[in-house]
Order: structure tokens, then sequence, then C-alpha cells
């Protein structure tokens, strides 16, 4: 994606939720336009429109559905998809939100992974199914057998629910499969991975060396363990106050 096509506008009278979200978004690796109105917003959106708005649903003054009844109205900024958030589920305020022309309705401070996937679908072709932190984190790969390898220690550049990227100058080859062990805090997360790409230092641009690994057996605890660090990470300090 472009620089352009991650630009997000967040529209928020709340200077808390503001800097909550907008330090959110940056982490999610995207640019933040930022408007304490709905007024506000539509003019910053005269000079650049946004690949996306996050709007909760009570703004001063003009209504935020009032707000998206007019993006929706006009040829520039109808394509644009905006996601309102809200305190609470109400689907009365919901259906109304979707009727307007809401792409999504969520609730505030729910799973960032939940906001993140929801945000990949509506601007991105081929969505992420999990957001990746990028963290060095030490991983055991192989366990010294014939088919898992000799082992060796190496360090992610960034890790999902899904899988990670470990940096390496010893890369193993595509659709290779092999036991890893992660350590998180003062556990060791077992799982066994496949290689989905490699990258050598070989020929062409620098390219960090190292290969991307999905996982393909891993305990539900173990994986629910890795969400959870992943989203004490994002949201640890900035959700002070809320």
């Amino acid at each position: 994606m472009s620089w352009a096509d991650r630009i997000v506008m967040l529209v928020d009278g709340s200077a808390t939720l503001r800097y909550y979200y907008a330090i959110l978004l940056k982490r999610f690796e995207f640019n933040v336009m930022i408007a304490e109105s709905a007024e506000e917003a539509l003019t910053l959106m005269q000079g650049t429109l946004p690949a996306l708005i996050l709007t909760d649903i009570l703004l001063p003054r003009m209504s935020a559905l009032d707000f998206i009844k007019q993006l929706k109205g006009s040829d520039r900024t109808k394509a644009v998809p905006v996601i309102a958030l809200a305190d609470r589920d109400d689907r009365v305020v919901k259906t109304a939100f979707n009727d307007a022309g809401c792409t999504e309705y969520l609730v505030k401070h729910g799973e960032p992974g939940h906001l993140y996937r929801t945000m990949q679908a509506a601007i991105v072709p081929t969505p992420r199914e999990s957001f990746r932190l990028n963290v060095p984190l030490k991983v055991v790969v192989g366990d010294g057998t014939a088919q898992g390898g000799a082992e060796r220690t190496e360090y992610t550049t960034t890790i999902s629910e899904g899988g990670l990227y470990l940096r390496t100058l010893f890369p193993r080859p595509k659709d290779s499969n092999t036991p890893v062990r992660i350590f998180i805090k003062d556990r060791a997360i077992k799982a066994k991975a496949t290689v989905i790409y490699s990258r050598t230092m070989e020929g062409g641009f620098f390219r960090e060396p190292g290969m991307g690994m999905k996982f393909i057996e891993i305990s539900r605890e173990d994986r629910n363990f890795v969400r959870h660090f992943i989203k004490d990470q994002l949201t640890a300090d900035i959700a002070v106050g809320l």
C-alpha cells in the first residue's frame, strides 16, 4: 500500500480518545489525520482525502449520523469507508448508522486485533488475518532431529498470532516445516511452523535476510497467550484513564 492508501481520518471530540486511537493507529502503521468535529474533518478533507474514516458516534455540533450522510451524498467522498465507534452495542443505533452508509459499527476499546482486521477488510484488497507486532523475541528453530534439523537460536523481527518473521542468515527453503520455541516473558511457546517465504542477501537491493513462517500446529492456550501479549504491547502505555 502507498502512503496515501494508509491515511486514516480520526474524528472524536474527546482528547483522551483521540490520543488513544491515534497512537494505536500509528502502531498499526497507518498515517493519521485528526479532527475534533465533523466540521473540522470536512474542512481537512477538502485538501486530503483519507482511505478510511474512524469516527465516534457522539460528536460536538454536527452529529456523526449527519456527518456520514453528508459524506455519502458527495461524489468525492461517498466511496470512503466509515467505521463508527460507540460506547455500547445498541441494535437500533447500529441499524441507523448502517442505513446511513457506515461500513462497520464497533464498540470502543474492544480487541485491537478486531479493529485492525476490520480496517484491513475495508481498504485492503487482500487483508492480513492478524496484526504483526515489531518485537525481537528469542526463538529456537529445530529440535535436533533429522526432520526438525539442528537447533539454531534466532530472533524475530515481527510476530502475530498466526506466525512470525525470523531474522537469520540461514533461512530454510519455502514450504519446509520445523518446530519452533518462542520465548515470551517467562514462557516458552511451542509450535510447528511452515516457511512461507525466504530472503537471502544475494543479488538486487539489500533486504534483511530471514524467513516468514506460519504456525501450522499450536495449542489454543499458546495462541491465546500470543494474542494477549500482542494486545498488551499495543495498549499497555496508552490505556490509562480510559
